[in-house]
């Protein structure tokens, strides 16, 4: 199954799907940037590229990965829910995909050194993951509070060799780890190759991303329509910055009738100051290089942002998301975390499968939409990634303990 770029859904020459989009980044990135466009230009063009990508993927990270129809999941009539379990992959996440992709552009680029920002830390283990693999020095970014709540995925970094360094400015998050990514490849862009872990960023970055996760979607489509003889009535997946979403969204962007649903973490609610609902309550502004949905204040300051998930708690959406928002292709409504927590729960107890808290949102939104949907539907789920790492923050929330 070739997955190599296509000329469909293409942004614009300076970068921009719709009025979303675009380069702002400081003077010094310019021509980092530059040069990595046209090594993606090249890389894409090159059959021998894509073929090594392919058999990293299909060899080391076990792809394609399956199907499964949740049968449990709901009681009485419902549309059937299909997970794409990309919490299979090597490493237990979509993330594997991209950073296998941006590591062999790296290596081909003459680059001796990844970085990489994280905050649920699945992004941080992929890259250290085919750092190690490649022989790669890799320094990885995270906010201070996401180290805590996500030991487990720390000490798999160290493991595979990579150095993590906690960054204790802002709210100590996912925002603030991006920061000081960008401020490091800025003093270092000659030895060094920013990996970043969504479809957000400036140009090449929302494109080069989806490029690598559209694997998911290409899969889900021949899977659905070989299983089923028919197309998903509809396809679900959580929206943090949105790769693991632009990843199975891009294969039925095409289908008008497939609908697409992004599932956003409401936080404490969607009107509440606790959100990371960026494409619901937030506003068109640049946050990290691009133009897309924000949340942000009167005066354009970013605000700070909540959820129980590390992964989604971000406060801006990647250029293209925000392009299939205005234009109706996609809808995008929100899961709090009560709700993202009930269904991480009733997954397991009723599937034996334990998701990523960032993709229980989605599960949780798609639990209801199965029972309007009724039986002639069919649900496609796209299931990010495995809950190991959330097992302590969920044991917290409930007063017990999970020894370290």
């Amino acid at each position: 199954m070739s997955i190599e770029a296509d000329q469909h859904q293409l942004p614009d020459a300076r970068g921009y799907f719709g009025r979303f989009g675009g380069v702002f980044v400081p003077e010094v990135l310019m021509e980092a940037l530059a040069r990595l466009e046209q090594a993606t230009r090249e890389a894409f063009a090159d059959p021998a590229f894509w073929s090594e990508y392919e058999a990293l993927l299909r060899d080391y990270v076990g792809r394609p990965s399956p199907i499964y129809h949740a049968e449990r999941l709901v009681d009485g009539p419902h549309a059937p829910i299909v997970f794409k379990r990309e919490d299979t992959n090597h490493t237990g996440a979509h993330k594997i995909n991209n950073t296998v992709g941006q590591a062999l552009l790296a290596r081909r680029m003459g680059k001796r050194r990844l970085i990489a920002e994280t905050g649920a830390g699945m992004h941080g283990v992929a890259t250290a993951t085919i750092g190690a693999k490649l022989g790669m020095q890799v320094d990885v970014y995270m906010g201070a509070v996401d180290v805590e709540r996500q030991a487990l995925n720390v000490y798999l970094m160290k493991l595979l060799g990579a150095t993590v360094y906690p960054v204790e400015s802002g709210t100590r998050t996912l925002k603030d780890a991006t920061n000081e990514a960008f401020r490091e490849w800025a003093a270092r862009v000659e030895d060094t190759f920013y990996v970043i872990g969504s479809v957000v960023g400036a140009h090449p970055y929302p494109y080069l991303v989806r490029e690598f996760q559209k694997v998911i979607g290409v899969e889900a489509r021949a899977q659905i329509l070989e299983r089923y003889g028919r197309l998903p009535s509809d396809v679900v997946a959580c929206v943090g910055g949105g790769s693991n979403a632009m990843g199975i969204f891009h294969a039925f962007v095409g289908d008008a009738e497939v609908d697409l649903w992004g599932v956003e973490a409401a936080g404490h609610g969607v009107g509440s100051i606790d959100t990371a609902a960026s494409l619901n309550a937030g506003s068109v502004g640049i946050l990290h290089g691009s133009r897309s949905y924000v949340l942000q204040d009167d005066e354009g300051q970013v605000r700070d942002t909540h959820s129980v998930s590390a992964g989604l708690d971000y406060p801006g959406v990647g250029p293209e998301h925000s392009y299939l928002k205005d234009s109706g292709r996609a809808r995008y409504v929100a899961i709090d975390d009560a709700q993202a927590l009930a269904a991480f729960h009733h997954t397991a107890r009723r599937e034996g499968i334990v998701p990523a808290l960032e993709s229980a949102h989605a599960i949780a939104f798609a639990q209801k939409l199965a029972v309007e949907r009724g039986p002639g539907g069919l649900l496609v789920v796209n299931l990010s990634g495995r809950g190991d790492k959330d097992v302590r923050t969920v044991a917290a929330l409930e007063g017990a303990e999970v020894a370290r």
